[in-house]
């Protein structure tokens, strides 16, 4: 299924007076506090966030999956469910693929369907914490960091193939994730299972092409719950600093343990040039991969505070890969993906009000009243009309989840692809 351009203009066109009027009360009272408009339009229409190829079927848990109808059961089908997402929100203009779930079998066609949809390809992400069909060894007690050397070159050669796929494809990145650690003291050593990491990290590094960045993922829990290799930015940090200048730390908002400052985390790698790329979700308790906002906007918000700080005033980092990594289990995949990209853009509206020359200012003078005063302004700004207006210009939906809705995309989806289509991969 494609949505062309008449079936986006005719809906946007019910609604195009209702929006005229909310953006212009909105555009005029920031014109009046010295706002650029029409900059802010411009940088929220070149905001692009990946989504990732898992994400476009249902999601799970340890315990049970449950199956949404009309999931796409191959890659060309999941490069035409982001062109869908696409198409109405004008904000997903990238796919980010996970091998060896989404391996293509005609490199050229791949392509030229993903151009059709106006998609590029991110950051192309290994799998090593899953054994893998036909593979001689076992991931069951790590892969980078295992103590046996032949599970440690099996896992560098599958990321050096990961590479391989992605420059075919003009990705220009590799995500690394890895589960490896213990569940039990004693399990392992903590020092030699770094030492394997690193070693193993700097191999793989040594394959990357010129233009391409290697991002190093952490988290601090599960599927092992008594340590995690990579258990935190600063190791992530110390491990990208060992590959060298093209390595990165990359950011998973639900990678975090409960109340972490993560606007801090992002602040200092920005500051140190190493924020590689974000990974969007959002959580109750863990890395529940809830839908992006969902629970935590304020939080968002503020993250998305220290980004546009970081991106107007640290050039020595690279502007980073943006990408969503959310899936639940009881939404249709692209609904919740809409809602994400929304929530992506409102925060990142939000920050960009925050004026951060008075914010200086006050900071300088210590009056913590005033600071909190200006970040709480810019928060309580309304910028729906922001994106409905950046949305517009670029022929994207006024309104994507109502169209999406009105459209009734899903049972196109079920009659194309039938009942019974289950998406590769989790």
């Amino acid at each position: 299924m494609r949505i062309d351009k008449n079936q986006i203009q005719d809906s946007n066109a019910a609604g195009l007076v209702e929006h005229a009027d909310r953006f212009d009360f909105l555009a005029n009272a920031l014109t009046k506090k010295g706002y650029d408009v029409e900059a802010i339009l411009q940088k929220l229409s070149d905001f692009q966030v990946a989504i990732p190829s898992w994400a476009l079927g249902a999601g799970g848990t340890r315990f049970g999956r449950f199956g949404y109808k009309g999931e796409p059961s191959d890659l060309n089908q999941k490069i035409d469910d982001v062109g869908l997402i696409h198409a109405l929100t004008q904000t997903a203009g990238a796919i980010s693929l996970h091998i060896p779930w989404d391996v293509p079998s005609d490199y050229t066609a791949i392509k030229d369907l993903a151009t059709s949809h106006d998609i590029v390809f991110d950051a192309v992400n290994s799998n090593t914490f899953q054994d893998q069909k036909n593979a001689s060894e076992s991931y069951k007690f790590g892969s980078l960091s295992n103590t046996s050397k032949a599970v440690r070159d099996q896992a560098i050669e599958h990321n050096i193939d990961v590479i391989k796929i992605g420059d075919k494809l003009g990705s220009k990145s590799l995500t690394v994730w890895l589960s490896d650690g213990s569940n039990f003291p004693g399990q392992s050593n903590f020092q030699a299972a770094l030492q394997n990491t690193q070693d193993s990290l700097v191999e793989i590094y040594k394959s990357l092409p010129d233009d391409w960045k290697l991002f190093i993922e952490y988290k601090p829990y599960e599927p092992n719950f008594y340590s995690t290799v990579i258990q935190d930015w600063g190791t992530s940090f110390m491990l990208a600093n060992a590959c060298g200048d093209k390595a990165y730390t990359l950011v998973d908002l639900g990678h975090h343990l409960p109340n972490t400052n993560i606007e801090q985390i992002v602040a200092t790698l920005m500051m140190k040039g190493k924020l590689g790329g974000f990974h969007f979700n959002d959580s109750k308790y863990g890395d529940d991969d809830l839908t992006v906002g969902s629970v935590k906007p304020y939080a968002l918000f503020l993250i998305f505070n220290a980004l546009v700080y970081g991106m107007e005033n640290n050039p020595q980092n690279p502007y980073p890969a943006w990408m969503i990594d959310a899936s639940h289990n009881i939404k249709d995949p692209l609904e919740d993906l809409i809602q994400s990209l929304d929530a992506i853009q409102e925060a990142y509206a939000k920050a960009l009000l925050v004026d951060q020359k008075l914010l200086s200012e006050a900071q300088e003078d210590h009056d913590v009243v005033k600071c909190q005063e200006i970040i709480q302004d810019a928060y309580r700004t309304d910028v729906r009309p922001l994106l409905e207006k950046a949305r517009l210009n670029r022929g994207g939906a006024l309104f994507p989840l109502q169209l999406y809705r009105n459209l009734d995309v899903r049972n196109e989806l079920i009659k194309e692809r039938g009942a019974d289509s289950v998406a590769s991969g989790l």
